[in-house]
């Protein structure tokens, strides 16, 4: 047992088996009916008496319960607590429910007032909006409800941008398309990767990551945040040509800000970042084929701990992307893609080839002092290694002996 709120009082209790859970209130008003009344949604507003009789339900949250309806109990409902507009769109998407037009109109006008709440209970509910089945629906609650534009301003700004001859969708569209695709390769991967990567592919996801969520929760996050800093990158080249210049990389520091916002963990905010850096590697590589194994590792290392999820996104990404010439892009993309999951899957694992010599004896092999020159110096070992040109201690050494040579005296 553990208290959830010294404001209200409120306890919870769990069974040792975690097999259920019960929260303990005291009662808001005098009575049984004012605590009811002042619940957010009718479905939440039903109460039975602990020594048995009728079921109280003074609005109705009985038939709301049975029609998926998502009722506000009135529109103190949410001024009371702004963050309710955001379970609304929550319980949309876990549930499948929708809200009636008055609760739309209650939650667009508190809607502003929810990017006042501790941030930390708004990515408790974000987070729980993308673990879902649903992400797209309850996603798209968010903003009919105003909640994107109040708190994911970023995100919001996608709207209207327009793009290439190569996109079928603005930015924002594009967006939410990118994450409906993510849904079904977290869903399923096979139709992508094959069958047999498949469900290498999945336990990668469903492993923790950080702040109670998976990397899945990871992966729609990226797919969210993708593209996020598009509006300020987006260029006129004429002739129809329109681009994003270094989106990537913005975008990485925007998504960063924006989950420093939200509160969450620095392996959170270092993951997501990583998906909006990496997102465009694998497209580009589609162009250099075929590659050696030089190229895939360049991929690997510089994706690093997320060279599994961002090879997935750019793959929801790509099936996104609808525009000219998109079956043979989404073809060549695709090819690629299972190509270059299997080693990721295999560098998740097992990681980087183990280095066959220590810096310092690269230092004294080679007479020259530690620097900065090391660390490029076993990368460059390790991919000679990656790609079997170097297999022993003694390969190592002559392979740092031939290619790093000290640089001639002055004079």
């Amino acid at each position: 047992m553990f208290r959830l709120s010294e404001e209200f009082g409120a306890w919870r209790v769990i069974a040792p088996d975690r097999s259920w859970h019960a929260d303990l209130n005291p009662l808001r008003g005098a009575t049984i009916e004012e605590d009811l009344a002042a619940r957010d949604l009718t479905i939440n507003a039903m109460a039975l008496p602990l020594g048995g009789g009728e079921r109280l339900d003074p609005f109705g949250g009985a038939a709301d319960l049975a029609a998926g309806t998502l009722r506000a109990v009135g529109p103190a409902s949410f001024t009371d607590d702004p963050l309710r507009v955001l379970r609304v769109a929550r319980m949309a998407a876990e549930l499948g429910f929708a809200p009636d037009a008055a609760t739309v109109a209650h939650g667009r006008d508190a809607a502003p007032a929810a990017a006042d709440v501790a941030q930390e209970r708004v990515f408790a509910e974000l987070r729980r909006v993308l673990a879902s089945d649903d992400p797209v629906a309850g996603m798209g609650w968010m903003d009919r409800l105003g909640l994107v534009a109040s708190l994911l301003p970023e995100l919001h700004a996608l709207h209207g941008v327009e793009q290439s001859h190569y996109h079928h969708l603005d930015v924002y569209d594009h967006t939410m398309a990118v994450l409906e695709q993510a849904v079904l390769l977290r869903a399923d991967a096979a139709p992508a990767f094959g069958a047999a990567r498949a469900p290498a592919v999945a336990a990668v996801l469903a492993e923790p990551l950080a702040d109670e969520a998976d990397r899945g929760v990871g992966l729609m996050l990226g797919a969210l945040l993708h593209d996020v800093a598009k509006p300020q990158t987006q260029t006129d080249f004429g002739g129809g040509r329109i681009g994003f210049p270094d989106h990537d990389r913005q975008g990485a520091e925007t998504s960063r800000d924006i989950l420093g916002r939200l509160k969450t963990s620095e392996r959170m905010r270092s993951h997501v970042a990583g998906l909006a850096r990496h997102h465009l590697r694998l497209g580009f590589l589609v162009h250099q084929r075929p590659l050696d194994r030089g190229d895939v590792y360049r991929y690997l290392r510089s994706c690093g701990p997320v060279a599994v999820d961002v090879t997935v996104l750019s793959v929801a990404d790509r099936l996104a992307t609808r525009g000219r010439k998109a079956d043979e892009a989404i073809g060549k993309h695709l090819e690629l893609a299972r190509e270059l999951i299997t080693d990721a899957l295999a560098w998740h694992a097992d990681g980087p080839p183990a280095p066959l010599v220590r810096g310092d004896e690269l230092a004294r092999e080679l007479g020259r002092p530690p620097g900065p020159w090391i660390a490029d110096a076993l990368d460059g070992l390790g991919e000679a290694q990656y790609r079997g040109d170097v297999t022993t201690r003694e390969q190592a050494l002559a392979w740092a002996r031939d290619e790093l040579r000290p640089p001639p005296a002055d004079g």
